[in-house]
């Protein structure tokens, strides 16, 4: 029996509209670009890009694309996601308006950084 739950990023894309496919392709290259090392993968059955550890999640929701930077990414760019509903560890980017490119892809290059730090302390 097939499960429902998606087994990689395309078909957890394509499991939505066009409209929404279009913004969640757009998220993805936007890490991608950044994070050209990182490993695709799902887990907590959303996108999640993975180097040196978990480094950014993303999903689609009814009025919304959720971003999950965790709460070190959230905590860091708290006055740029100022003008988003967000929680402890996620931003919601509403599917209404351009998704904020540059804040994405600093958020992103953050991650990176903060979990190469990581990395370096925990081999020591």
């Amino acid at each position: 029996m097939k499960s429902n739950k998606p087994e990689n990023i395309d078909e957890y894309i394509h499991s939505f509209p066009k409209d929404i496919q279009i913004l969640l392709n757009h998220v993805r290259e936007i890490i991608r670009e950044e994070a050209p090392n990182a490993k695709e993968a799902i887990k907590y059955a959303i996108p999640t890009f993975i180097q040196n550890g978990n480094l950014v999640h993303f999903a689609a929701y009814k009025n919304h694309i959720g971003f999950y930077a965790l709460p070190s990414g959230n905590i860091k760019f708290q006055k740029e996601i100022s003008k988003f509903k967000s929680g402890k560890g996620s931003i919601q980017f509403p599917i209404t308006e351009p998704m904020p490119d540059e804040l994405i892809r600093k958020i992103v290059r953050f991650r990176i950084k903060e979990n190469e730090t990581k990395e370096k302390k925990n081999k020591k």
